[in-house]
């Protein structure tokens, strides 16, 4: 729980601070790193908000790969405004601009042509697309929404994995829902498939939640420059998911 940030705790030197440090001063390589993970693991919103912006899967890519390449190749940092504070909000910001000013002009290089600085999976990205009611919603939107997604996603792994090192799997699987709200077992009929009785259940329930609470936080922490953006970040996360929720009723 390096990462885990409390009110009273100091702020841990996190992925997109070491990335904003290095961008004030000068590169180094765990700044290249640093970014490269966040890049990786955040793609996919700016994906969607690229799909829905140019509507052609091919173009999309196209811009998607370039964009990426110039990211983290030329570091773009140093001239990033104030909303650099938040990965969430450069990035996508740091991508209009990139679109606008030089992707039309600049794109002169055949499909295919240019390196491959991340290693992209289109095809589950575009089988995800599919999915998403694209016609109701604005780019900036569902990049809000896929951010959210995938953040908490990324979260569910991380969770599934402390399960598993401490052989825990079936719990997990069985209690998951519970996170969510969207259970359909009660704590008894957990604790009878997993041999449990109900208030080790109710137990397993609440460290379940406490940890992923944790995790989130220490998630969203990669994200953002100071400690004090952490639980504006958290709250517009759920802000977003509930408008999700609330358009999909």
């Amino acid at each position: 729980m390096s990462d885990e940030q409390q009110p009273n705790e100091p702020f841990h030197t996190t992925r997109w601070s070491i990335v904003l440090a290095a961008g004030r001063e000068a590169t180094s390589e765990s700044s290249s790193s640093a970014l490269e993970t966040l890049c990786q693991t955040y793609w996919y919103p700016l994906y969607v908000y690229i799909r829905r912006r140019t509507g052609g899967v091919h173009e999309a890519q196209d811009v998607t790969q370039a964009f990426f390449e110039r990211l983290l190749e030329k570091k773009t940092l140093a001239n990033a405004d104030p909303d650099r504070g938040r990965f969430r909000a450069f990035l996508l910001t740091a991508c209009k601009r990139f679109v606008v000013n030089e992707w039309k002009k600049e794109n002169t290089v055949k499909r295919g042509g240019g390196k491959a600085t991340l290693s992209l999976d289109f095809e589950a990205a575009e089988n995800r697309y599919s999915l998403e009611p694209t016609e109701t919603l604005t780019p900036e939107i569902l990049y809000e929404q896929q951010w959210a997604i995938t953040l908490l996603d990324s979260v569910l792994d991380q969770l599934e994995a402390e399960f598993a090192t401490r052989d825990k799997q079936a719990q997990f699987e069985v209690l998951k829902p519970f996170l969510s709200g969207s259970k359909t077992l009660s704590q008894a009929e957990a604790g009878e498939q997993l041999g449990m009785q109900e208030g080790a259940v109710k137990v397993a329930v609440h460290r379940m939640r406490t940890r992923y609470r944790e995790l989130i936080r220490a998630e969203i922490a990669q994200t953002v420059e100071s400690p004090e953006q952490i639980d504006d970040e958290i709250r517009r996360l759920f802000e977003v998911l509930a408008e999700k929720r609330s358009n999909s009723l």
